[in-house]
């Protein structure tokens, strides 16, 4: 009777080797930094070797000739299964180390990301306060203007037009300066960015989560450079300072991107998938015909067949 030559033990095998893959992936992905390619590739290398070794070592292992010089190579890849296990657990027990310090990461980058969601509002504080203070001023030249023509005149004012529409349109000014046509968008857009990172590290996605802190903090330090950009108009006869938002990045990625000690729980996760990539090999039988070990150690007789 015929041996399947893919069987649902093989199929395991292929099956322990991918999951093996993955883990190690999400590993390569954190120790990167998002360098997605390379980690995919790394992975499917370790993956492929492990996997490879393993069906090696069954497909010699049911050998129907040539039994010395198969069981030596089934020795060897075995070996080299055993050498290569010990090399991957490393890389595969990354993930389940950075996950297990999850709390504290998930905690210092909800921190970066809560000081973020509060720059629009001290933006608008910030431009609101330089509107009515600007708006005081201007009332105050106005209600002057017979005493100290010359500040009227400084401010912009003309004379024989209405005082009430220049300080409107002053103000109006202003207000495109600070709030320009594209600040609300802006707005929006990036507090769905901020919404979705803190959506990201709160359900610990291992990739979404690289991403968030890959980008969180030249993102936000762009949104207030570009804030800054718009406070630095000055209305005429205005002095004020531009829009401060002082950030403390609470930088975690040394705990990402240092390979660490396996735990517990990855080597158990890291053996079972072992046993599973092997599981086609240690279930196959040898053929009826096997001498057994003494075709290497050269005991007994042997048949000119068994060779």
């Amino acid at each position: 009777m015929n041996q399947s030559k893919f069987s649902l033990a093989d199929l395991l095998t292929v099956l322990g080797a991918l999951g093996f893959g993955f883990f190690c992936f999400l590993s390569l992905n954190f120790l990167t930094l998002g360098e997605t390619v390379q980690s995919v590739v790394w992975a499917t290398v370790i993956a492929l070797i492990l996997g490879g070794l393993a069906l090696g070592a069954k497909l010699l292992k049911r050998t129907t000739r040539e039994f010395k010089t198969c069981i030596i190579w089934e020795w060897v890849l075995l070996f080299l299964f055993v050498i290569m296990a010990f090399v991957a657990v490393f890389p595969f027990s990354h993930y389940f180390a950075v996950s297990d310090q999850k709390e504290d990461i998930k905690q210092k980058i909800i921190s970066n990301i809560t000081q973020a969601e509060g720059m629009f509002a001290a933006y608008e504080s910030y431009a609101d306060n330089r509107l009515n203070i600007y708006n005081s001023r201007l009332n105050s030249i106005v209600a002057g203007k017979s005493v100290n023509p010359s500040e009227y005149r400084s401010y912009g004012f003309v004379d024989g037009t209405d005082d009430g529409t220049q300080i409107e349109n002053k103000l109006f000014n202003l207000k495109e300066q600070l709030y320009p046509s594209n600040y609300y968008e802006m707005k929006q857009v990036d507090s769905a960015w901020l919404a979705n990172s803190k959506k990201y590290v709160l359900n610990w996605s291992p990739t979404g989560i690289v991403i968030v802190m890959n980008t969180i903090k030249p993102e936000i330090t762009s949104w207030i450079d570009q804030l800054i950009e718009y406070s630095s108009f000055r209305a005429q006869g205005e002095t004020t300072k531009n829009f401060d938002y002082p950030l403390t990045f609470n930088d975690d990625t040394d705990k990402i991107t240092e390979l660490g000690t396996p735990i517990p729980l990855s080597i158990g996760i890291a053996l079972a998938l072992y046993v599973l990539m092997l599981l086609s090999y240690l279930i196959t039988k040898r053929h009826t015909r096997y001498p057994g070990i003494k075709v290497i150690f050269g005991t007994g007789s042997v048949k000119e067949n068994e060779l």
